[in-house]
């Protein structure tokens, strides 16, 4: 079995990779939970829906919703002065209404997680890294902000003061959480945000430690390539929280007590000695995943690499 730690955007992909690779039924992705918000009502939980709509086959072509999605009840909603920054399609919504009658019914969001998977013809396992709630506020100069805020409704635009999970140091392991790991054959870490993803993931009480446990079997992907980040703003989230490197070296540094080999792509091949030096195997190679094909290819050379 492989295990995947996977955030947004970048996770998905790889998640999507690995299933292309070996298949759904051998794949279980521990999921970011602590992008999570409250949006008019509705608990919404952009990477669990990203990871669960392209394993689903759903996924939008633009890498998040659902695919050929309408947004009439945004548009209408902004007609009545309401924010409509944050993009939830109409089909989108029926996921979010869904999920908040599971939890207000009782729920735990690893339960509402596993339905959406079932209905959605999914096979690989999806777990929320804990059942708890964990929100990630992003401090600047003008004040806190949700991160969907700053990452989307103000296009983060400032610099970082201070990043903090709230609730993290509390939360508890979804349940199969801590079990998949120390079972696992695989481990991989997606080329997610090493603060604001993989960060909270390992942040939660115990995992961190389960993952150490395993470090001969755990490879990381980076997720920056030639000093700049493939998806999103991770150099503005590594200097919020004190890192002034954006670089695959300093990545691997970051993960080198849980991670036994680190995948860089070929351009960065000049730091492959840097992070050799840190006791983490190196494998060079085009990292870059913007189709089906490069996907699988990438998945299975993480495979490979470890055996």
């Amino acid at each position: 079995m492989i295990v995947a730690l996977a955030g947004g955007t970048g996770g998905s992909k790889m998640v999507h990779g690995l299933t292309l690779a070996t298949g759904q039924r051998d794949l279980t992705a521990i999921v970011n939970t602590g992008d999570d918000g409250e949006f008019f009502g509705l608990l919404v939980c952009p990477d669990l829906d990203i990871n669960l709509y392209c394993l689903a086959g759903v996924v939008a072509d633009r890498g998040w919703g659902y695919a050929d999605d309408t947004f009439h009840c945004l548009e209408g909603l902004a007609t009545y002065g309401r924010e409509a920054w944050f993009g939830l399609g109409d089909r989108d919504l029926a996921t979010h209404i869904h999920r908040t009658l599971m939890t207000r019914g009782g729920a735990r969001l690893s339960e509402v997680v596993d339905d959406l998977r079932a209905r959605m013809g999914v096979e690989a396992r999806v777990l929320p890294m804990t059942d708890d709630p964990v929100r990630t506020i992003i401090t600047t100069a003008t004040g806190e902000q949700r991160f969907q805020e700053y990452l989307v409704r103000d296009g983060a635009r400032e610099e970082i003061a201070s990043i903090r999970a709230e609730g993290l140091d509390t939360a508890i392991p979804a349940p199969g959480v801590i079990e998949a790991i120390a079972t696992a054959d695989l481990i991989v870490i997606a080329p997610s945000s090493p603060i604001v993803s993989i960060g909270t993931i390992l942040g939660v009480p115990g995992v961190r430690a389960a993952v150490a446990a395993r470090r001969e079997r755990v490879i990381g992907v980076s997720p920056i390539v030639s000093g700049a980040p493939v998806e999103g703003p991770a150099h503005k989230f590594l200097r919020g929280a004190g890192y002034h490197e954006c670089s695959a070296r300093q990545m691997a540094a970051m993960y080198a007590d849980v991670c036994g080999t680190f995948v860089i792509h070929e351009s960065d091949a000049n730091e492959a000695a840097g992070i050799e030096a840190l006791d983490v195997r190196t494998v060079t190679t085009d990292i870059l995943m913007p189709d089906r094909a490069s996907r699988e290819r990438l998945a299975h050379t993480v495979i490979a690499a470890v055996g």
